[in-house]
């Protein structure tokens, strides 16, 4: 896997993002460290970085920048060197780049591999380093093609893999290549962007190498991927992750239909599965049933509840009767009997719903 890959290979893992489309879940949490299929987003990440050949992570930080280092620390338990750049105002994915840059210690011909901390990936970052090495390009995107590339901007690329524009969301695209957000950078190419200022490598790094005539390359593939930024997407990666879809190294148990974390109690009468994760010291009681979801550490589901597709956070209280469907239930939130909540509804964290509060129809 990491053959003809530099020994010493250094990433920028680019997690400053609030995480706006994820409230309430984020609010107190990051978006890179939300617990997915077990564990902080984020481990699996690198744990996929490491084993594809990279020793060293450059972590670009901002909103609560205080919390990564107490969760992944030196980055010892993934055999991994962290270190953690601030920025003090949000510089944009190019200006984060180049702030994160000044703790890099390779040379200026060396490739630099650049993950955003919102991504989940199944594709070979060993191949798109040593494409982006044997062409000596200045910058290697990961291209992903979607069924539905109207929804994104696309990239276009020639018959030698050549980048050749950075295309807005249309009706008619061109192509169905879209940038998958993991680039692999030569590290000179990084000092050439602005410092100090917000810069976005879409909007302006990338089209100005383009037009100065750099070698951009697009390594397309078909392979597993996913933008978490969502409530939906989240609950579908960290499914996805549990039920073995997707392959991490970084996941707590064997793949399969749950995983249920040390302290965690599920009655036999319940039913858990699709992925399910039921957090540490969570309990499910019997007759209820849960279905591709999410259980923050501490949290109850009584008896007879149904939770699908669901995000249930830390110590919150999901009563007897209540019917959850593609909602998400903040932190210390309390939702009482025969309650119905679905379509997206979100719950704030601390948020008490007394008995039949809110309902999605006229029956029970």
């Amino acid at each position: 896997m990491t053959e003809n890959i530099p020994g010493d290979l250094e990433a920028i893992l680019l997690v400053g993002g609030q995480g706006t489309r994820l409230r309430p879940l984020t609010l107190g949490v990051p978006k890179p460290l939300l617990p997915t299929a077990g564990v902080p987003f984020l481990a699996h990440q690198l744990a996929r970085a490491r084993a594809f050949g990279v020793r060293r992570v450059v972590f670009a930080t901002s909103y609560r920048a205080e919390m990564f280092r107490p969760t992944f620390g030196d980055g010892e338990a993934f055999g991994l060197s962290l270190t953690y750049v601030y920025e003090e105002e949000p510089l944009g994915t190019g200006g984060a780049i180049r702030n994160a840059a000044r703790a890099l210690t390779c040379g200026p011909d060396a490739p630099v591999l650049v993950l955003n901390g919102d991504i989940l990936s199944g594709h070979d970052i060993g191949e798109q380093v040593r494409r982006h090495v044997a062409a000596r390009a200045a910058v290697t995107l990961h291209l992903t093609e979607v069924d539905d590339p109207s929804r994104f901007g696309c990239v276009p690329t020639d018959a030698d893999g050549r980048v050749t524009a950075f295309l807005e969301k249309t009706p008619n695209p061109v192509t169905n290549r879209i940038n998958a957000g993991c680039y692999v950078f030569t590290r000179s190419v990084i000092d050439t962007i602005p410092e100090g200022r917000v810069v976005s490598v879409e909007r302006e790094t990338f089209p100005g190498l383009i037009e100065a005539g750099a070698l951009v390359l697009g390594y397309a593939t078909r392979s597993y991927w996913l933008d978490v930024g969502t409530p939906e997407a989240f609950v579908q990666g960290s499914r996805d992750l549990v039920l073995g879809r997707l392959a991490s190294p970084a996941l707590p148990a064997p793949p399969g239909e749950l995983i249920v974390l040390p302290g965690a109690e599920v009655s036999p009468e319940a039913k858990v599965g699709g992925g399910s994760v039921v957090g540490a010291g969570a309990k499910v009681e019997a007759g209820a049933a849960v279905t591709g979801s999410v259980l923050g550490d501490g949290c109850l589901i009584a008896a007879g509840a149904t939770v699908t597709d669901s995000v249930v956070g830390r110590g919150a209280r999901i009563a007897e009767g209540v019917v959850l469907r593609d909602a998400v239930i903040g932190d210390d939130a309390e939702v009482g009997p025969g309650n119905e909540l679905i379509r997206g509804v979100r719950v704030w964290p601390g948020v008490v719903l007394p008995e039949r509060a809110v309902r999605f129809s006229s029956d029970a």
